[in-house]
């Protein structure tokens, strides 16, 4: 699946607050997404991921980031934005997201 898929509210709830930080991050979440079938697994995998970031040490972040990550207080909040970001749309009916195609 490609971030065109997702519908509008789980593109913004991830991808949107993931860009207001650094495109770095960004695209660690897009590219999630072509490991996914359907816009339920891919917020699972998200989700999970935001885990597994906020486990990361200085020298793992440093390497996710391409040398130049984010402030660690920074990275935080913003993880746990996406995560509850995430729990919002999956509370949300899929016939009640919005989808461009």
């Amino acid at each position: 699946m490609d971030t065109d898929d997702l519908s509008r509210e789980a593109y913004w709830a991830i991808l949107g607050e993931a860009e207001k930080l650094t495109e770095n991050l960004t695209l660690r979440y897009g590219l999630l997404s072509y490991e996914c079938k359907n816009e339920t697994e891919y917020l699972e995998k998200a989700k999970e991921l935001s885990y597994q970031i906020m486990k990361l040490n200085d020298n793992a972040l440093y390497d996710l980031f391409f040398g130049d990550p984010p402030a660690k207080k920074d990275l935080r909040a913003t993880l746990k934005k996406i995560i509850d970001n995430i729990e919002k749309v999956q509370k949300t009916p899929i016939q009640n997201r919005h989808y461009d195609f």
